[in-house]
């Protein structure tokens, strides 16, 4: 069943709030416990299993780890070129876990390369140094990012650690993995674009390769994290961007609990090839595009155009681009002053038998001050005759 993805609404993008059922368009049998598949150019859902039941993330977790470094490095609590001091705690990650990056405690590697480590190499160490020096602590860390879940309405989520070791209470679902992945796409684009598509790191003259296979067997796949434990089973987020008729198009995967390391790269892939071949991404209106416009009291203009906050797209099943029909709803009377950018109403879509598709908000395109004392009087009369 296609839902929405509630917790991405609140994505810088922000063009739509909210999302309904579209016809059932029956998915592939996927060989995994949970999983979920999202169009991010429209913030659709467009199939899951289970979604919202909290798994074992394994190393999936790193996803919000890296995302917390680049939010501190955004705010230049540190940069990349910082160097940082290898703690105990970060030496013994080594002890029992493959997943590491082989730092040790008389190193001083830079934050590029623990980054690199944590996301190409999955290293748990590399994730422990980095949360040290972000928050002073591990667990000052864990708070960062679990505020940083809370904030982002992520209801199945409750980090214990960085790294994604099994540990009692430590929680995600795909559903909640999927927002997480896409706000590291849409908010650091450029980090994105460096770190999660590299397929090997060399660090200290030992060669690692990048565990998610689709790197190189898709093209079109230009990054995602891996994850393995004994509960959590293989693991994989990946993401893809392809060219289509209306620009790019770009799709997010989460598979958990599969069986094997082939199994969650070919269940992914299978994922992703599905959703770019059932549904057809339908631009509606373009950035900046006025959908309507609408009267306006005691402001300086008589009128006010509304719009998206950018390009409305739309996933429909293939073939059903043709058919859909748009309704505007206004909270009328719109009474100035109007800041550019407010709310005023909704655009809702849906298919030509009425099944609601998505709801995108109306803003205001370009402000509207409030008129002078004359003009307001006038407007205030003929509000109340009307």
């Amino acid at each position: 069943m296609k839902r929405i993805l509630a917790p991405l609404m609140a994505l810088a993008t922000g063009l739509l709030t909210a999302m309904a059922v579209h016809a059932q368009v029956q998915p592939p049998e996927i060989a995994a416990r949970n999983y979920v598949l999202v169009d991010l150019t429209t913030h659709q859902t467009l199939a899951e299993r289970d979604a919202d039941a909290p798994q074992d993330p394994a190393s999936l977790t790193k996803l919000m780890t890296a995302y917390v470094v680049f939010d501190a490095l955004k705010a230049k609590r540190l940069t990349l070129d910082q160097t940082l001091p290898i703690s105990k705690r970060a030496w013994d990650e080594r002890k029992g876990d493959p997943s590491l990056m082989f730092i040790d405690t008389t190193m001083t590697p830079k934050v590029d390369e623990l980054v690199r480590g944590m996301i190409i190499q999955s290293g748990n160490d590399a994730s422990v140094a980095l949360a040290e020096g972000v928050a002073g602590s591990v667990d000052q860390f864990v708070v960062l990012m679990n505020r940083q879940a809370q904030a982002w309405g992520l209801k199945n989520t409750s980090f214990k650690n960085v790294t994604g070791i099994t540990e009692a209470g430590h929680k995600t679902s795909a559903r909640d993995i999927a927002v997480v992945f896409a706000h590291v796409i849409q908010d650091f684009p450029a980090y994105y674009a460096d770190y999660y598509s590299k397929k090997e790191y060399t660090f200290n003259k030992i060669r690692q390769f990048n565990r998610n296979l689709l790197l190189t067997r898709d093209a079109t796949v230009d990054g995602g994290k891996t994850g393995f434990t004994d509960a959590a089973g293989y693991c994989l987020a990946a993401s893809a961007q392809r060219d289509v008729p209306n620009g790019k198009r770009r799709l997010l995967s989460v598979v958990m609990g599969t069986a094997s390391k082939e199994a969650r790269a070919t269940e992914s892939q299978k994922l992703l090839n599905w959703g770019y071949a059932a549904f057809d991404a339908v631009r509606l209106f373009e950035a900046g595009q006025a959908i309507t416009t609408a009267q306006v009291w005691k402001g300086t203009s008589a009128e006010a155009k509304l719009g998206a906050a950018g390009a409305v797209y739309v996933a429909v099943p293939r073939g059903e681009g043709n058919k859909l029909k748009t309704e505007v709803q206004r909270t009328d009377p719109l009474v100035a002053p109007l800041a550019a950018g407010q709310r005023v109403g909704t655009l809702k879509v849906t298919t030509s038998t009425g099944a609601a598709v998505t709801e995108v908000p109306l803003v205001v395109q370009q402000e509207v001050p409030l008129a002078g004392i004359f003009g307001r009087a006038w407007d205030a009369i003929r509000l109340w005759i009307k």
